[in-house]
């Protein structure tokens, strides 16, 4: 499985998004917050399982940004985000260049997005679908949430999710 590792430089990219609006890694990263990318093709069933709880992380998180990252067409991404009940922010990578620059080989692959000396770099890669890994990036979100509270948990244990799907 390949996709760009933890401490490497983040590509920049800038890609349309369903609402029309253009968006730019470095135009959100001027935010200050970590970002996740999640890159997905609607037909893939280990995409389908992660998204709801990619959602799950959004709601528990709201005031992190999160993407995701369609190499699907519009019909079809919008869809995909009606069926598994997606409200991030989702892009457009058809022409599958931030793909290539992220040197992706499976989907789903999720990326957290820091800085380091103004640079953006990948914090977290998660191929397919990692429950630990997801628990981690909902404790790195955690970190920066803006207002106090208990750590939310991202599973449960009625969710009978495995530890691994690969992509």
């Amino acid at each position: 499985m390949v996709a760009l590792i933890p401490g490497t430089k983040a590509p920049d990219f800038s890609l349309p998004a369903l609402n029309g609006d253009r968006i730019s890694l470095s135009g959100n990263l001027k935010l200050g917050l970590p970002i996740v990318l999640a890159f997905f093709k609607v037909s893939c069933p280990v995409c389908q399982f992660s998204f709801p709880y990619l959602e799950r992380l959004h709601r528990a998180n709201s005031n992190m940004p999160i993407f995701g990252i369609s190499q699907d067409d519009v019909d079809a991404t919008k869809a995909f985000c009606k069926m598994y009940g997606v409200t991030f922010p989702v892009l457009l990578d058809q022409a599958l260049r931030a793909t290539v620059d992220y040197d992706l080989t499976n989907v789903p692959t999720i990326f957290l997005i820091g800085r380091k000396s103004d640079e953006p770099y990948i914090e977290q890669t998660i191929v397919g679908f990692d429950k630990s890994g997801f628990e981690d990036l909902n404790s790195a979100l955690q970190l920066f949430t803006s207002s106090p509270r208990l750590k939310q948990t991202l599973f449960t244990i009625a969710d009978e999710v495995p530890a691994l799907r690969p992509g």
